[in-house]
């Protein structure tokens, strides 16, 4: 008989295995067991497509109601609006603001650049340092090619191919 040298004192202890046939061999499944296991995992096949379907229908609802809030917010502020343009003195001042609208008798200054110097829109960067602005008036030169076009004379005619034999001429009857 060999003998196992005894493991050196600071690793481990030898796994013990476990008989996996001794353990199931211990299970019992009686015919009830096996039909109240049949009922669970039918319960949930029949179960997990309607709970899918009820979280979906909750995001849809909670998707609804945010959408009326945005809605009802809108109608909110447009219903605050129309209050607004019932009442004669805002009219009055929009009038004025909007349209420059003035009563008899009083006189409007314009006041043009009241703008700072900051606030003042900056003009576009161009694109290409090489092409900036166009140097010909492309109207002129697409009347002068119609013109030049109509009025000359030479016909241009496709020229034929040899595989394309050419129109017989009539032939005279007789």
């Amino acid at each position: 008989m060999t003998r196992r040298a005894a493991p050196p004192s600071g690793s481990r202890a030898p796994r013990r295995r476990v008989d996996v046939r001794q353990w199931l061999g211990g299970l019992r499944l009686s015919g009830f067991a096996v039909i109240m296991l049949g009922l669970v995992v039918l319960g949930v096949f029949v179960l997990v497509p309607t709970v899918g379907t009820y979280l979906d229908q909750r995001r849809q609802i909670a998707a609804a109601e945010s959408a009326i809030a945005l809605t009802q917010q809108d109608v909110d502020d447009l219903q605050r609006e129309s209050q607004r343009w019932s009442d004669p003195a805002y009219i009055t001042t929009q009038a004025r603001e909007r349209l420059y609208y003035v009563r008899p008798g009083e006189v409007v200054y314009l006041v043009d650049d009241d703008l700072p110097a900051s606030a003042v829109p900056q003009e576009q960067a161009p694109v290409s340092e090489d092409v900036t602005k166009t140097r010909t008036d492309w109207m002129t030169q697409f009347v002068r090619s119609l013109t030049t076009t109509g009025l000359s004379r030479s016909i241009s005619t496709a020229p034929t191919s040899p595989a394309t034999p050419a129109p017989a001429s009539p032939s005279p009857a007789g």
